[in-house]
């Protein structure tokens, strides 16, 4: 189930009306058994395997709590090993063994979002940051909670469960700013984002026909704009489903575009994998602790495996190769140090990264990277409407960066809050894309 159609408008009205009729001690189960059922709805089979990484990671956390010494390590590197075994075979085994076996493989859908998740917990219970959950079905909702399962924010153990244990009410401020963000998460996905995708899609699934400096830009930059509005509009409402019923899930964005620098972008661009990529693969792999040297080699190694988590392609590799040698170059160079007047040449440097991230093959990414400096003139891809969505989407970021703007919409009277609902869904109403069902970016991850 999409999150932008009516089947799981149904599905989350029946959720939130099952979940506040029933009694207090049996809410989380019930939040269990539908997010299992939103889990099992887009492939049955898979629903084993993701019940089989919560028991294992569940009974790792009680080992690794209770026991000292090798026996202690053996159970994180058991618990370690499962998830990433399962990580590499689904999403790995065609790359690494060149494709040289005739098996198809499905890819579970949201597969490094929850084994990330897992992870970290028993990462955290080893170093002693989060204690063991004893109730296996309370682990299993917290892996399984269906607004996050399959595109994240990645959420920290210790974050979910100081709403679980124990649960109240959201406030009407959670209540207010939860119907605000999906209404906005709505308006991203559909009247943004999916907008965007057809120029991205016209242009990188038939790179001959578009040979143009401009058309290279153009196309490029679409995918920037689809890129941001699916992923943190997919974001938005997952937030918001959950605040709706009582948790609260960290920021994932915080207008990246507008970074002044690729530092600062990577703290504003996917929050929750970049604070991942952070705390347990940075870090433990020295930091900037052992000298400058190995600082630069460290962020290199960390966001070459980010890409690589994103998927088993060259084209993700160098994506994370290139962010990768940009934060080390600004660390050499002292330019880590945000300024405004920088954003505009560090959205040209993420522009020639997600040529990377977007083209189907390394072959395509050279030709566009080739053509956004040489070749000829081309054409806009842009309609005139179009550059008024990206001019409409630039004000609003201002705004925001500015004034917090949803926060003086949420907070502010019912009646401004009521004209900022009745605004998006006007845009929705005039541009939604509706002839053609586009999935959420990072469903695929």
């Amino acid at each position: 189930m999409l999150f932008n159609t009516l089947a799981f408008f149904w599905f989350m009205l029946a959720t939130l009306a099952g979940f506040y009729l029933l009694p207090l001690s049996l809410r989380r189960y019930w939040l269990l058994a539908a997010s299992y059922y939103f889990y099992a709805s887009w492939n049955l089979k898979f629903l084993t395997l993701l019940i089989g990484v919560t028991l294992v990671d569940y009974l790792a956390g009680l080992i690794v709590d209770s026991r000292q010494g090798p026996s202690r390590k053996l159970a994180l590197i058991v618990s370690l090993a499962v998830n990433l075994s399962v990580l590499v075979f689904f999403k790995y085994f065609h790359f690494l063994t060149a494709h040289r076996f005739n098996i198809e493989i499905i890819l579970p859908i949201g597969i490094s979002f929850h084994i990330f998740q897992s992870m970290s917990y028993v990462i955290d219970v080893y170093r002693r940051q989060q204690a063991p959950v004893r109730n296996p079905l309370d682990y299993a909702l917290f892996l399984a909670f269906f607004p996050q399962l399959v595109a994240g924010p990645i959420v920290r153990a210790r974050q979910f469960f100081v709403d679980l244990n124990p649960w109240t009410r959201p406030s009407t401020e959670d209540l207010t700013r939860g119907i605000f963000l999906l209404v906005l998460g709505l308006t991203k996905k559909m009247a943004f984002a999916d907008n965007f995708a057809k120029i991205s899609d016209g242009y990188f699934n038939n790179l001959a026909a578009h040979p143009g400096i401009l058309d290279a830009w153009t196309g490029t930059f679409a995918f920037a704009l689809q890129i941001f509005f699916d992923f943190s509009g997919y974001t938005d409402m997952a937030i918001g489903m959950a605040k709706l019923l009582g948790f609260h899930f960290p920021l994932n964005f915080k207008r990246p575009y507008l970074s002044g620098s690729i530092t600062e972008f990577w703290r504003r661009w996917h929050i929750s994998l970049s604070s991942w990529l952070r705390d347990y693969l940075y870090i433990p792999l020295g930091g900037n602790r052992k000298g400058p040297l190995r600082t630069y080699i460290n962020l290199i190694l960390t966001m070459l495996l980010g890409g690589l988590w994103h998927g088993a392609s060259f084209n993700f590799i160098l994506w994370g190769a290139w962010h990768g040698l940009l934060l080390a170059i600004e660390r050499l160079f002292g330019l880590d140090k945000p300024q405004w007047w920088c954003a505009p040449i560090t959205f040209v440097l993420v522009l020639h990264g997600w040529v990377f991230f977007r083209a189907a093959t390394l072959d395509g990414a050279f030709f566009v990277i080739e053509h956004l400096w040489r070749g000829p003139l081309g054409t806009l891809l842009f309609n005139p409407w179009q550059w008024a969505l990206a001019a409409l989407a630039t004000l609003v970021a201002l705004l925001e960066e500015r004034f917090t703007l949803e926060d003086r919409l949420v907070i502010g009277s019912a009646l401004v809050f009521a004209l900022a609902i009745a605004m998006m869904l006007l845009v929705l109403e005039i541009f939604a894309v509706t002839d053609v069902e586009i999935p959420f970016v990072y469903f695929q991850f």
